[in-house]
């Protein structure tokens, strides 16, 4: 029998065209896209950056490439055989502090020596959410702000994932949490990682969309990338409570104002309250994407 065959499309970009050239790949129906640069495990190449766009056929991937050229890029196909490259990124996942006070590990690595934090045990599988990418890291920071309004309330989790951020609220004091993914995959990771954690009695997840959702909620989360945010934005609202708070990330920063006007100008009164952002530039390698965090409360009745 022969081994499966996986269809990837590289695209060679300069650091201030990386997230936008992304986004394209992404509306051109890439399923995942890793970037390599100087600062990743894997390096790109010196100077630029490497975009690695993952397609589910190689007629979607081919036709990509024949679609780049209108948006100023040129992409070459790649393949990788067998399923062993499936769990190579497990060597560079180490246990590393998310927030000042919630410290992830996976499951085959011991905390560190010494550690004094709370530690979350994850397996992110094939689901979105290590808490390495910036757009995670910005939400559970945004919760930690916020924790002693999040203590004893229940939170939404859009778009789970991994279950990170599900969790980190667990861990902060949330009393509950509903989460769901439209990747049934995901919903079977995070609910592995739920028994790992013993968060079963407090934590519920489906596979499916926000309109499996029939409550109201005082938080709600929602790391998405824009181009799903905005059609789901009146969805997503309605399941705030009124005076409660909603936190969207997925955002690029030039995708910011849009966001706003998008989120600020529906009937349910929101406003936004906080932002949080990752520029590029930064040390770490997950400060280099430019994305920005919005903490929107709803108005009272």
């Amino acid at each position: 029998m022969n081994p499966p065959r996986y269809p990837y499309v590289h695209v060679e970009v300069s650091a201030e065209e990386a997230d936008v050239m992304s986004s394209v790949l992404f509306g051109l129906g890439a399923t995942g896209v890793e970037e390599r640069d100087d600062s990743t495990y894997v390096k790109g190449p010196a100077g630029r950056v490497l975009l690695i766009a993952s397609f589910d056929s190689h007629d979607e991937a081919n036709a990509a490439i024949a679609d780049l050229p209108e948006h100023g890029a040129t992409g070459t196909l790649h393949e990788v055989v067998g399923d062993a490259w499936r769990d190579e990124w497990k060597k560079f996942y180490e246990p590393f502090a998310l927030t000042p006070s919630v410290l992830v590990r996976p499951p085959w690595l011991d905390p560190p020596v010494g550690n004094t934090l709370k530690t979350l045990v994850l397996e992110p599988g094939r689901a979105f959410g290590t808490g390495l990418h910036a757009t995670t890291s910005l939400v559970a920071n945004l919760l930690e702000k916020n924790a002693a309004s999040v203590s004893g309330k229940a939170l939404l989790d859009a778009g789970c994932g991994s279950g990170i951020l599900s969790f980190v609220a667990l861990m902060l004091g949330a009393s509950r949490v509903l989460a769901f993914d439209i990747d049934p995959e995901a919903a079977a990771t995070v609910e592995e990682n739920a028994q790992r954690n013993t968060f079963e009695g407090s934590f519920r997840v489906f596979a499916g969309t926000v309109d499996g959702v029939t409550e109201r909620f005082p938080w709600v989360v929602a790391n998405i990338e824009s181009r799903i945010l905005d059609p789901m934005a009146n969805e997503l609202v309605s399941k705030v409570e009124p005076g409660g708070d909603l936190i969207l990330s997925g955002i690029l920063t030039a995708e910011e104002e849009w966001m706003r006007t998008r989120f600020t100008s529906l009937s349910h009164r929101f406003e936004v309250i906080d932002t949080a952002h990752m520029a590029t530039g930064g040390e770490r390698a997950y400060d280099k994407d430019g994305w920005v965090a919005l903490h929107l409360r709803s108005r009272p009745s």
